[in-house]
């Protein structure tokens, strides 16, 4: 697959120009429902499902099947991403208006790791062919873990990004309004909304440790490998915004992504020396285990509405109130000290 350098430009040229519409879409804080998360949901997916299509109409049906194999991997691994991001905003009390913009922001960082992550992975097999075998072994593995693990939850208060980003960064104890970072008394201090924004990159990165090496076992491409990720990446806040109050119908859904995770694993095994399943199979193996474990969990837990996680009956950070918000300093310009005025000596200003 030859793909022209001015090909990866106009793709991230498209990247850039989707981010920026959704972030003028979003300017102003809002609390998002269901039926705007939905229409969003239905746009990424829909500018995905094209550039598939586009690759396949370009490129050929073996190389569409390897974007789209990519892309549903991604998007179906997002999904629990997405109800540990559900877990964060709730353990820190996060105002839903906010969630928005840590989302944002928290996207445009996976986008950047997770290309440096597949330019690095890319680089390691082309020179090392042999750490295809650590791969698909941590793939199995990690699959395995997930079949254990797959009744517990992650502890934000147990995080040890949380626990170093308090220790090293001095912070409010209180939200003011979407600022991540404010100035008080001339001193410089985060906000709890950067600490969540730490602790949402920090968990994309263990994810992005999982689901990149899942797609370099359907796809050789780095081309269709960035392309999967970022696709499936950009409608992460949308499918937030809409699944992050039904997580608790999707009782098996991570026995599906572990079993899909260990379906890629066995394929990167076998591909290396002895048998290379093709793709249109591997592609309806991942649909199939997908369609069954939604399947199954929407049937045993239909009737239930959609039910938004608890927040804790003492949360660890407060909203400040508009008077406190109104008494911070200029954020990017120090205050200057009484009797030092910048005036002329005449007394009048410059």
């Amino acid at each position: 697959m030859t793909v022209p350098f001015w090909a990866w430009l106009a793709v991230i040229g498209v990247i850039l120009a989707m981010l920026a519409i959704d972030l003028f879409a979003h300017r102003r804080a809002h609390v998002i429902g269901v039926r705007e998360a939905a229409l969003w949901s239905a746009v990424w997916i829909a500018f995905g499902v094209a550039f598939g299509a586009l690759i396949w109409q370009v490129y050929g049906a073996e190389f569409g099947q390897q974007y789209f194999a990519g892309y549903l991997i991604e998007k179906s691994l997002a999904v629990d991403n997405v109800f540990v991001w559900a877990i964060i905003f709730s353990y820190f009390a996060v105002p839903r208006e906010y969630q928005h913009r840590v989302l944002f922001l928290g996207v445009v960082g996976a986008l950047v790791f997770r290309g440096i992550f597949i330019a690095a992975g890319s680089a390691i097999i082309a020179s090392a062919g042999w750490v295809l075998y650590l791969f698909a072994a941590f793939l199995l593995y990690t699959g395995y873990r997930m079949i254990r693990q797959r009744n517990e939850h992650m502890e934000p208060e147990k995080s040890r990004a949380l626990k170093l980003f308090r220790r090293f960064v001095p912070m409010t104890d209180a939200f003011h309004g979407q600022r991540l970072l404010v100035r008080r008394n001339g001193v410089l201090l985060a906000t709890p909304l950067l600490a969540v924004l730490v602790l949402v990159e920090v968990t994309d990165i263990i994810f992005a440790v999982d689901s990149i090496p899942a797609i370099f076992a359907v796809t050789d491409e780095v081309f269709l490998v960035f392309t999967a990720n970022a696709f499936a990446i950009l409608g992460l806040r949308a499918m937030y915004f809409l699944l992050a109050d039904l997580m608790h119908r999707f009782i098996y859904l991570k026995v599906g992504l572990a079993l899909v995770l260990i379906w890629v694993g066995i394929k990167m095994l076998l591909k290396i020396d002895i048998f290379y399943i093709p793709t249109p199979i591997s592609l309806a193996v991942v649909v199939a285990i997908l369609a069954v474990s939604i399947g199954a969990s929407l049937l045993a837990t239909r009737g239930q509405a959609r039910q938004p996680l608890a927040a804790p009956v003492n949360p660890p950070f407060r909203i400040a109130d508009p008077a406190e918000t109104a008494e911070l300093d200029p954020l990017w310009r120090r205050p200057v000290p009484a009797g030092k005025g910048t005036g002329r000596d005449d007394g009048s200003t410059l």
